[in-house]
């Protein structure tokens, strides 16, 4: 019996340090300098932090349907990589994908910017990213040059038609200088894929020009004079050192694979995202009084310790959002109030069981053993089926905000079973082997039965 005191008055220890890991800040009072490196934040979400949610449409009529998935991730990556440039707290951008029924039919590109709330200035972030694009003449092309005359005005559009080669093979660019005019130049590198279209279209293009567009419009229409298989391909101009400088910054920030519209933005106030936060808190703390209230007026002393053991649960969730770290949003504070639920829903089970075993007249350790044993299936089915609710709903999940609760939920059901099945047999059997007696009895009792 020792041996299990010793393991709850752990747990109990644990639990404490654990609790004041989740509530400690860099604020926290009585909180020693040494330590307040230690803390870590929590990491809220748009709707907690405020902030600015824009949501891009992709156009991707020109790429093949296997290439889609590929193109939107490459798009995802670049302002992903263009917005960190910035310093943005933690920024959040996902690709939105259809659904597994049904589906937005079109391509679309979610940003979330925390604690920026200007929402021109968050448009600005993105920026206009150029569309980086190789284009070769049209069959007969120089014929229609050549009888177009000198008076009829060329449109590129007419002459040149698209290839494969995009800003999505786009390895790099860096600034050049020739070795013998000194004159500054912007050298591209493809990755392998982008080498291996490269090297075909100058293959088949040999003596014929090949432009290459930046948003759509004509930069550069060098004539091909051999395949270039290197992979390396030189832009050269009427370039200054400041311009060419310009445009090296823009295609590393980001050639797009595809191009974007700005469809939606939406701006949540720093003031209304913390009062949605206290709201969120509020409600969390009212549920767990009024859940412990009821335990412990309903099921005694079994109930007292069930709160001990969903404090312990509490500290634990809240430990696990800091450092995995968890992105918090109100729907995902939605999913960790139900999961105490479950968590209480455990407890109940194992309560009525020991009750049934009580009524036999077994003492409290054997009672206590039986009731868990009993109820262990039923609580073991009911986790598993709501830890694959969450598993659906994360994985087919079309936003960040089903994913978000998903994950809460989900993790919360998982602790739930440890500390249901584990903490609260621990602190139950820690009361020894009591016969069922006098105020032993009222204390195992339940509801308006002595």
């Amino acid at each position: 019996m020792w041996k299990v005191r010793i393991v709850a008055l752990l747990l109990l220890v644990i639990g404490a340090a654990v609790g004041y890991f989740s509530y400690a800040t860099v604020d926290t009072p009585y909180l020693p300098q040494s330590l307040a490196k230690f803390t870590v934040p929590f990491k809220l979400g748009l709707d907690l932090n405020g902030g600015t949610h824009l949501e891009y449409q992709a156009d991707v009529t020109g790429i093949n349907p296997s290439d889609v998935k590929d193109s939107m991730n490459s798009l995802r990556e670049v302002i992903e990589r263009r917005v960190n440039m910035f310093g943005v707290s933690e920024p959040l951008v996902q690709v939105e994908e259809a659904g597994l029924v049904g589906g937005a039919p079109d391509e679309r590109l979610i940003v979330e910017l925390p604690g920026v709330t200007d929402t021109a200035r968050a448009v600005e972030l993105i920026g206009k990213t150029p569309i980086l694009e190789f284009k070769t003449l049209k069959p007969g092309a120089e014929d229609f040059i050549k009888n177009a005359g000198s008076t009829t005005p060329i449109v590129a559009e007419e002459i040149f038609a698209p290839t494969e080669l995009t800003g999505r093979y786009l390895e790099r660019a860096q600034l050049e200088f020739d070795t013998q005019t000194s004159e500054p130049r912007v050298s591209l590198i493809f990755n392998a894929e982008g080498t291996a279209l490269f090297a075909k279209i100058t293959r088949e293009n040999v003596g014929r020009a090949v432009a290459i567009y930046l948003d759509g419009v004509p930069i550069s229409t060098p004539i091909v004079r051999e395949e270039i298989a290197s992979g390396k391909a030189e832009i050269s101009g009427n370039f200054t050192p400041e311009s060419a400088k310009e445009l090296v910054r823009n295609l590393n920030y980001g050639a797009l694979p595809v191009k974007i519209e700005l469809v939606r933005t939406q701006t949540i106030g720093a003031s209304l995202g913390q009062d949605a936060l206290a709201k969120d808190v509020r409600a969390g703390v009212f549920g767990f009084l009024f859940v412990a209230v009821f335990l412990i007026l309903w099921y005694r002393l079994p109930g007292l310790l069930a709160v001990v053991s969903l404090s312990l649960y509490t500290a634990i969730m809240l430990a696990l959002f800091k450092l995995i770290p968890v992105t918090l949003t109100a729907a995902g504070i939605a999913g960790f109030i139900l999961s105490i639920g479950m968590a209480v829903d455990a407890n109940i089970l194992i309560f009525e069981r020991m009750k049934e075993e009580f009524a036999k007249g077994k003492n409290t350790h054997d009672g206590i053993i039986e009731g868990f044993k009993r109820a262990w299936l039923s609580i073991r089915d009911s986790n598993i089926s709501s830890i694959i609710t969450a598993l659906i709903l994360f994985w087919f999940g079309t936003s960040s905000l089903i994913k978000g609760f998903a994950l809460v939920f989900g993790l919360g059901v998982i602790v739930s079973m440890f500390t249901a099945i584990s903490v609260s047999r621990t602190f139950l059997l820690t009361l020894g082997n009591l016969k069922q007696r006098g105020v032993v009895r009222f204390l195992f009792g339940n509801g308006l039965s002595k």
